[in-house]
């Protein structure tokens, strides 16, 4: 049997935050190996063409590397353009479309397992982000094909009627892109308005359709069955049906909950499902396992994204660094004694 091959850290995910986490333990002298079962920053990539980041470029930048971009708010194309050439300068050791399926203690080392082979290291960080799975409704119909959890671009709905669930970014910048490439737009909103965190420069935007009437939308209601032809919702305890080509379902996304309970990762809140972790080493109640990014908000995604989070990486390495450093002084403690 070949031997696992050894590492002081494992990363999982090779998002912004993952490849920060690899830069800084290398900046420690730390070896590190940084598995994705995607492509590089994945969560991006899939990403709406379009997208403009909500962040300036330099609220982006990790490692140091300065993010130049044609405007204030950087696209995603710029985006993966940047990180693909913080990788590459930076000579990070990526192993990419390798899933991570388990991870065992072994006697104070990590056995971690993946679709390719086997890894050993003393701490793993787990940065894994949010992006992989959609939060679902969980109503009849929503398995159809023509209901989507994400969104790339508009024209593939010209000439249809969409209906757009949610009120946040996502959906908002869904409405007005399709309402724009010649879709009918009809928005379902769970809350009484539309979401307070929407991006300012789009908010005035978004208001004056629906003020106009060239974008629909139904406030405090909820999908509750989708067809081949219809939507169905409820609004204040009237039952609509809405005549519908193509469903965009923008109701957020969640980290993978079962990936960290099969690590003993406990949550702070049943609901929110925040895992348990150090806010000052990012440790979590499994010694020598951390997470960093998006998924230490659970199922508030909105609380951590990457211009916050960037601290992590530090955070996560300085607290290994001082680990070692104790575990020398242990050492030579042991050896005093003996």
């Amino acid at each position: 049997m070949t031997a696992a091959k050894r590492y002081d850290i494992i990363i999982i995910g090779a998002g912004p935050i993952g490849l920060a986490c690899a830069l800084e333990a290398k900046n420690k002298n730390l070896s590190y190996m940084i598995l994705e079962k995607g492509c590089l920053v994945n969560s991006l990539y899939n990403y709406p063409l379009s997208m403009t980041f909500f962040s300036t470029a330099d609220k982006l930048e990790i490692g140091n590397v300065p993010f130049i971009s044609q405007g204030v708010k950087p696209n995603r194309a710029e985006s993966l353009e940047y990180y693909r050439r913080v990788a590459m300068s930076a000579g990070l050791i990526i192993n990419l479309y390798e899933e991570v399926i388990s991870v065992e203690d072994s006697s104070g080392q990590y056995t971690v397992k993946s679709s390719k082979a086997t890894y050993s290291a003393t701490y793993i960080v787990i940065a894994t982000g949010f992006y992989d799975i959609p939060h679902l409704m969980g109503i009849r119909g929503e398995s159809l094909p023509k209901v989507h959890h994400y969104y790339k671009e508009a024209h593939p709905f010209f000439g249809q009627k969409v209906c757009v669930i949610g009120g946040a970014n996502s959906a908002v910048d869904v409405a007005l892109e399709t309402y724009r490439k010649g879709a009918e737009v009809t928005m379902v909103v769970r809350e009484h308005a539309i979401s307070t965190r929407v991006k300012y420069w789009v908010r005035p935007d978004i208001e004056n359709r629906l003020k106009e009437g060239t974008i629909k939308a139904y406030f405090n209601a909820m999908p509750t069955e989708i067809t081949k032809d219809t939507v169905n919702i409820a609004v204040a305890n009237e039952s609509i049906t809405i005549a519908n080509d193509v469903v965009l379902a923008m109701t957020g996304y969640m980290p993978d909950f079962t990936f960290l309970q099969s690590l003993g990762i406990q949550h702070q809140d049943p609901v929110l499902k925040t895992p348990v972790y150090n806010e000052h080493t990012m440790e979590t109640n499994q010694r020598n396992i951390y997470l960093a990014g998006v998924i230490c908000g659970g199922m508030e995604t909105h609380k951590w994204f990457i211009e916050n989070s960037r601290v992590h990486a530090q955070m996560i390495m300085q607290d290994i660094v001082n680990k070692r450093k104790q575990e020398k002084v242990q050492v030579a403690l042991e050896r005093g004694n003996n």
